[in-house]
């Protein structure tokens, strides 16, 4: 489970003076402590609550990066974890961006009020164009730092950590603060019809051309890598059976080797680059206002979309992303990830499956089912209170698209690629060893002749049970349970597209891949995880059901 920032340092955490960042979203919070530290964060839970922080040990201080406020009900969050400040060294350090002091302040003060701690204005390199800036500022009393978060200098570093160590208490309320105005710009993506089509492009088109890129490179590696590891599996035939099997097997490391280094690895970066790229030149929060009319109803947010679409690279890092959503859609967004982000593992073994049936055809219409039963399955899983209109957006959308710097760029990215090799491929091995005794000791065997009976129930001959039993434990089992040894032919009587839509289906989304599974339990708690996995079984039997017979009496 994730540490608990309060006591997972040990001694020598308790030394420490820890100071917790709160403030808006998109106000360089991240990049500011970043920038500060020159390191990457370490995950866990704030004390006392749900919240997914990132800690950053440095000098006797730990900076407690807490998620930016996006919507309205991710205040209360963070006054939750404002709440739990008992300790005599616990401060706050409040970033606002100087270009929105005028409703930000309001927003966030009663928030801290009360507090001891500093106040800094990110984004000060663009604040000129507002008139009344620095009166705002001067109204924020002694003591507040302006900087640009993306470039510290050593003045201002110094600056900072001296105010932290003079800490101020916040008051409970301010002056009115002059509005700050700029000239209006033209955005495209406020327009009606204009903006969402515009946004839903700029989301999916280069992620597809990425991982369609990423797979047919991988795709024309795969046989020369093969043909360079084929001796060693030679060998290992050999040997004993489960030597073999743990090893060389359809779950052996060996044999895995070639998809983990062209397929899941460069997908993994190719998406955590795109991600970063959106984050870090304000992009996201363009794609966050002209989706929020279509996605609020089922309690997402374009940034959320972005990282839904991040999962069709890897499940795994795209939840680990997930720490940076609005405390009230992470969930659901990990739900529409775990539900239909079909990994680089999954859909190339999916569109390999329609092909060697013949119905290559069925790829898009796959994709289209999976679409809008993730939308229904998040609207079923999402409270009624994080969908309300109430729920609104915080968000500044006047903030201005900037060219993003390639050390900002890539430490988000890197970031993203460290939690996946740190975090997930140990684990992918365990479970590949796990998986690979199971199917060696003929439990696997068991469990699919267990399911067979049930499989009438979806129009399924009985067999297909091993492509549902293999599915939920790797992405691509559904392939080496349904196709044969060359992925040329069906090795399951399929009779009809909707039996091989249907099991491609009901094996690809019934449950998460084991990593996944993990990885959401090591980021929430198992109990959370065994919840979202009862209501994935029952959302995916529902509307396999309706793919099954439904589809049977349309054709």
């Amino acid at each position: 489970m994730p540490s608990t920032f309060a006591d997972s340092n040990g001694s020598e955490a308790g030394a420490a003076t820890k100071i917790l960042l709160v403030g808006m979203e998109s106000t360089g919070k991240t990049q500011l402590v970043r920038s500060l530290t020159g390191k990457s964060g370490e995950s866990g839970r704030f004390r006392g609550t749900t919240l997914a922080c990132e800690a950053y040990a440095t000098d006797g201080r730990i900076f407690i990066d807490s998620p930016g406020i996006l919507r309205s009900l991710d205040s209360e969050s963070t006054r939750t974890a404002l709440k739990a400040l008992v300790e005599e060294d616990a401060d706050v350090l409040l970033v606002l961006n100087a270009r929105h002091l005028d409703t930000q302040v309001p927003e966030l003060l009663p928030l801290v009020q009360g507090k001891r701690g500093a106040i800094v204005l990110t984004h000060w390199d663009k604040a000129g164009t507002h008139l009344g800036a620095s009166e705002a500022v001067a109204l924020l009393g002694p003591g507040v730092i302006a900087l640009d978060a993306r470039s510290v200098d050593d003045e201002e570093a110094a600056a900072l950590l001296a105010a932290l160590d003079d800490p101020r208490t916040f008051p409970a309320e301010l002056p009115p603060l002059p509005a700050l105005r700029e000239a209006e710009v033209w955005d495209p993506f406020t327009l009606p019809l204009v903006g969402p089509l515009l946004a839903l492009t700029l989301l999916f088109a280069p992620a597809w051309f990425a991982v369609t890129g990423a797979i047919a490179v991988a795709d024309a590696l795969y046989d020369p890598l093969y043909g360079l590891l084929d001796p060693i599996l030679g060998w290992f035939d050999a040997q004993h059976p489960w030597v073999n099997a743990i090893l060389a097997g359809d779950y052996g490391f060996v044999a895995m080797f070639p998809f983990l280094i062209l397929y899941a690895l460069p997908t993994v970066l190719v998406f955590a680059l795109f991600l970063s790229l959106l984050k870090t030149s304000g992009l996201v929060d363009r794609l966050t206002f002209a989706l929020e009319g279509l996605l609020r109803p089922f309690g997402l947010s374009g940034r959320d979309l972005v990282r839904v679409v991040m999962g069709f690279g890897c499940n795994v890092p795209a939840v680990i992303s997930t720490r940076a959503c609005a405390s009230c859609t992470r969930g659901s967004t990990v739900h529409a990830i775990s539900f239909g982000s079909a990994c680089s593992y999954q859909l190339p073994a999916t569109l390999a499956v329609f092909a060697a049936a013949g119905l290559p055809a069925l790829g898009p219409v796959f994709l289209a089912w999976l679409g809008v039963t993730t939308l229904l399955y998040v609207r079923w899983t999402t409270p009624k209170a994080f969908r309300n209109s109430l729920n609104t957006l915080q968000l500044p959308r006047s903030e201005p698209v900037q060219l993003p710097s390639l050390r900002s760029v890539w430490m988000e990215a890197w970031h993203t690629l460290h939690q996946f090799l740190v975090l997930a491929l140990p684990v992918f091995f365990v479970i590949c060893f796990v998986a690979a005794l199971m199917q060696v000791a003929g439990v696997l065997d068991l469990l699919a002749a267990a399911t067979a009976p049930l499989m009438a129930l979806f129009n399924l001959p009985g067999d297909a049970s091993v492509a549902v039993i293999l599915g939920s434990i790797r992405k691509d089992g559904l392939a080496i349970a349904l196709l044969d040894s060359d992925w040329a032919a069906l090795k399951v009587t399929l009779t009809t597209p909707v039996q091989v839509l249907t099991a491609v289906y009901l094996a690809g989304v019934l449950l998460p891949c084991l990593v996944t599974l993990w990885t959401i339990a090591r980021e929430f708690t198992v109990t959370w995880a065994a919840r979202l996995c009862v209501r994935q079984v029952v959302a995916a039997t529902v509307f396999s059901l309706v793919l099954a017979w439904g589809g049977a009496l349309l054709i």
